[in-house]
């Protein structure tokens, strides 16, 4: 008998916990049937990816009133799985109760993506909580946070990218870059990411004309769409930074671009466990960020990246300045492929064949 798992998450948007989702899906190899649903999805990227790949998926954007938790229940259980993997927090909180009802019952899975929800909404992911099967969360910060509190026989998996992807592309950087219109000569620093307060473009623009005035060879990609993104357009030209800093709107595939890139920043006030980080190491190039959230699991300073303090422009320029020298950028370069390797996602994929298939045992679904 065919497992069948379905995945169920808030939005298949381009983000870190959406991104991580598809991309192990695409590297399972177990045999499994999936099918995923999903409450939204603005852009058809990552939906096309997962049915390229034979992967089901449900889209419900349809529903977005009041009414959307009654028609997530019945869509899932119409679908009959045998585990339910929930990776965002109000769908778990309508699917954990209302699939004791079922017959037959699923087990059910709930996956932590993030140290903090709203109140309101942590309140209800907490209180249902005791009635997964298992919880995994995705990074040793997001273990220790209240988001995971409570929840029975908890475990950590990172869930990491693909590392043998990421390096072919890495190979094939000098293509990319030319697609780019990047100078030859010039020290690409890439920033992939969605134009939102978090991100603090802000900070980035600034450090960015400090680098620019000593290391007018540094280029500056910024990836992504957002809110704030004609706000940051209108800062770079404010600071006449238009030959060094360019925004290029949102990218497919944009892990391509930081496998090319001499160099990935971050400028964030908060950042979990970035995909983009995990990509960017994983095709040997090192990062610049400010010292925030779980970046620590996965940066160490001077091995394969930089952390600055946060909120502080000259500190990130200083970063990014020491990361160009040359001796600098060749160890840090280095240490970004050795850190690579545990965090494959093809390795995640099998960890989470094995853990569906010992929680669809009948003796362990039992709370």
């Amino acid at each position: 008998m065919v497992l069948h798992v379905c995945e169920v998450i808030r939005s298949l948007d381009v983000g870190g916990a959406e991104v991580l989702l598809v991309e192990r899906l695409r590297a399972a190899r177990g045999g499994k049937r999936y099918t995923v649903v999903c409450m939204r999805a603005s852009t058809p990227e990552l939906i096309d990816r997962l049915r390229t790949a034979g992967i089901a998926v449900v889209d419900l954007s349809r529903h977005r009133g009041p009414a959307w938790p009654v028609a997530l229940a019945r869509t899932v259980r119409r679908l009959r799985p045998d585990v339910l993997n929930i990776h965002s927090p109000l769908p778990a909180a309508v699917l954990r109760p209302a699939s004791r009802l079922w017959t037959p019952r699923p087990a059910v899975i709930s996956t932590a993506h993030s140290v903090r929800y709203r109140l309101p909404v942590l309140l209800l992911d907490r209180a249902t909580g005791w009635m997964d099967t298992r919880t995994v969360a995705v990074s040793p910060q997001v273990a220790r946070s209240v988001t995971v509190w409570g929840a029975r026989r908890p475990l950590t998996r990172i869930h990491g990218v693909d590392v043998a992807g990421q390096r072919r592309r890495a190979a094939d950087a000098e293509r990319i870059r030319r697609e780019w219109d990047v100078p030859a000569g010039a020290f690409l620093v890439v920033h992939a990411g969605s134009f939102r307060p978090v991100k603090n473009h802000a900070l980035l623009v600034r450090a960015a004309a400090q680098v620019s005035a000593r290391a007018p060879r540094a280029l500056f990609l910024l990836a992504g769409s957002g809110p704030l993104f004609r706000e940051t357009a209108d800062r770079v030209a404010a600071l006449g930074l238009g030959g060094t800093v360019r925004l290029l709107g949102p990218v497919r595939e944009a892990s391509r671009l930081v496998a090319a890139a001499d160099l990935l920043v971050l400028s964030s006030t908060y950042e979990g466990l970035p995909v983009v980080v995990m990509e960017a190491l994983a095709a040997g190039v090192p990062v610049v960020a400010t010292d925030v959230g779980g970046l620590r699991d996965l940066i160490v300073p001077e091995r394969n990246g930089l952390l600055t303090r946060p909120g502080d422009a000259t500190a990130l320029a200083g970063g990014i300045l020491r990361a160009m020298r040359g001796e600098v950028h060749a160890r840090l370069r280095e240490g970004a492929r050795a850190a690579a390797d545990p965090a494959d996602i093809a390795a995640t994929a099998d960890w989470f064949e094995a853990l569906y298939e010992d929680a669809a045992r009948p003796a362990a679904r039992r709370p």
